[in-house]
């Protein structure tokens, strides 16, 4: 795995009330139906952080995608399966 940064998208199941959303500054959330969708430019370092943070919280995690430079993905992942 590359350790520069790369933009990632992380789906999370539920929509998260602002206090949980304080756990991850550097990421924007969304909702999207009965989603958040967490958006931002992550190292290995801190994507490992923040998985590691929705753990401990307790989240769902539903998708977790890496994009290019382009905006497109590249190694998406699928979490919902008890993967991670």
């Amino acid at each position: 795995m590359d350790s520069a940064p790369a933009r990632y998208t992380i789906r999370l199941s539920g929509h998260l009330a602002a206090t949980v959303l304080s756990a991850f500054p550097a990421l924007e959330s969304q909702l999207s139906g009965a989603e958040t969708v967490l958006t931002g430019l992550l190292d290995r370092s801190a994507l490992y952080g923040v998985l590691a943070e929705i753990e401990a919280l307790g989240l769902d995690i539903l998708e977790v995608r890496r994009h290019d430079d382009d905006g497109r993905h590249t190694a998406g992942q699928d979490r919902s399966q008890g993967l991670l």
